[in-house]
This record gives structure tokens, sequence and C-alpha cells, in this order.
């Protein structure tokens, strides 16, 4: 459903120019019920100027009016040519500019640790370009010596259930339900499935020295008795010896 300009604010006028109903209003502007009754009673939208709809041709004065003498309808938003597509944006994320030399560090992160990932899901996730994702993979990007792998939802360019959404597609794409090895399967199931998953304890093998450990219990020693340690020899023992 395409939604009002400045939806808070199309509210605000209507519940104080109109008799329509909370939830009227609410399905109109994309809030819920309560947020509109907030707003009625002065708690919500405190010092938000309200944005006639009339006059910006997003509502006609019959429009509201029918609505006004049917509780049950629902108001119809103006055509409005200039929208058209709003809501389906193509093209990569955009990202702040605040954030974009954290971009870099979100690309190595995803290369690193989802490989599964292509570089058009990649692009979408951080808001990137597929030559600068091309040029962290085989490391010819400029600043390379300087990149340091960072976790995108760390730095607050994705959504944890993005990156997890992207994962899962990606895996069932690849077949990630077939047989695979450990360290193959931590990189292609998603943080939600790796985090239910058993834990597998195994002795590393970069490890040496450790095929004959035995986990049985060590034998016995003989009591030691701390008085004999403190005992003080008769005079004249080393003598007799």
């Amino acid at each position: 459903m395409t939604l009002p300009l400045m939806t808070k604010a199309t509210a605000v006028w209507l519940v104080d120019n109109t008799t329509l109903a909370f939830t009227q209003i609410a399905e109109f502007c994309g809030l819920h019920e309560l947020e509109v009754n907030g707003i009625a009673d002065g708690e919500v939208a405190v010092g938000v100027k309200g944005f006639d709809p009339i006059a910006n041709n997003q509502l006609t004065a019959e429009e509201i009016k029918r609505c006004e003498e049917n509780p049950k309808a629902k108001l119809q938003l103006m055509y409005n040519p200039a929208a058209e597509g709003e809501l389906k944006r193509k093209g990569p994320r955009y990202t702040p500019l605040s954030k974009r030399q954290d971009r870099p560090s979100a690309i190595a992160w995803l290369v690193k640790f989802h490989p599964e990932l292509t570089d058009g899901q990649i692009s979408k996730l951080v808001g990137t370009t597929k030559p600068t994702i091309m040029a962290i993979r085989d490391r010819t990007h400029w600043n390379i010596g300087n990149i340091n792998p960072v976790d995108p939802v760390a730095l607050g360019m994705c959504k944890q259930i993005e990156l997890d959404t992207a994962v899962a597609k990606a895996v069932k794409k690849m077949g990630g339900d077939e047989v695979m090895s450990d360290d193959e399967r931590m990189k292609l199931v998603s943080t939600e499935q790796s985090l239910h998953m058993p834990d597998e304890p195994r002795v590393p093998s970069s490890i040496t020295g450790l095929e004959n450990f035995s986990l049985s219990t060590p034998e016995e020693e003989p009591a030691i008795d701390a008085d004999s340690l403190f005992k003080t020899p008769a005079p004249g023992a080393d003598e007799e010896e």
C-alpha cells in the first residue's frame, strides 16, 4: 500500500481537522491505532505541525467526507505519478557519509566469513559496487593493507535479519542441505542456525603429540606423611653411620 507523504504529520492534521475514526487514519497513514490515539491525547508527535493532505493533492475534501459518514470506509490516496515505484527502488543501499569509510571493512568481513554470498548480495547489504567487492576479493584494493574485517551488523550497515536472510538464500542456492565438512557447514549456515547447533568437541589438528593422550583417571600416588618431612634427625646419627 502506498502511504502519503509525511505520514505522522498527515495523521496530526487528520486528527485535528476531521472526525475520521482512529482506525481509518491509522490505515491511511501506516500507523498503529494506539499511536493515532496517542496523537489525539497529545502524548505522541508533540510539536509536529500538521500536514494538509488536501492542499498537497493527496486527498480530496469529498473523500474525507465520504469516510466520515461511513466509519468502515477506507481513505483512498490520490494517484501521484511522481510517487510511482517509490517503494521499490532498485540499486545499492544508500550508505550515510559517516559510514562510507567503513564499507571496505564490512566487505572484507563478508568475503572472509561468508564466501557463499554473491557480489550482488554484498552490494545490497552494505551499499557498494561490484568493482569494489572484486578489488577486495582479489586484494588489489588501493588500501588493502589497512582494511580489517568488521561485522557490517556491528557497523550499523545492515540488520542481522537481513544478513541471515541473504546467507540462507545463498546456502539454499548452493545446496547447503548436502553433507559438508564442519568448516564448510559453519560458513554456509545462517547465524540463527549456527546458534542452535550442538557443540562438537574436537582436538585441534594443529597440535601434535596428543594422539596418545588418555582421559582415564591417573594412578593414585602414595600418600606423603607431612611429619616425616619435617622430622629432625637424632643427635649423633651421622656419626654412627
